[in-house]
């Protein structure tokens, strides 16, 4: 495999997650972003906690779907976060509702 077919394959991986985003965001509440993920959740707790001086954030989610080109299930029942960086939480808004 060349470097242009590896090249490629990877542009064609994140088309592929890229759309299926756009056909699952209308599914969930919350759009949150970690340093290391993306997530589409429904349920969102965020709790700052401290240890030895140290502030982290706890975060766990349900009902949610992870931005990684490499899983093959996207789709999770819960998720734990624990980090030191920055956590965005955000609410999507609502489309309303059309006949």
């Amino acid at each position: 495999m060349s470097a242009e077919d590896l090249e490629n394959y990877e542009t064609e991986m994140e088309l592929a997650l890229y759309r299926e985003y756009r056909d699952v965001v209308g599914l969930f509440s919350y759009v949150v972003e970690t340093e290391r993920r993306f997530y589409l959740a429904n349920h969102v707790d965020l709790q700052v906690r401290s240890a030895a001086g140290e502030v982290y954030f706890e975060l766990r989610l349900a009902d949610a779907w992870v931005w990684d080109v490499y899983r093959s299930a996207r789709f999770v029942k819960s998720v734990r976060v624990v980090t030191f960086k920055d956590v965005n939480v955000e609410e999507l808004a609502k489309a309303e509702l059309q006949l």
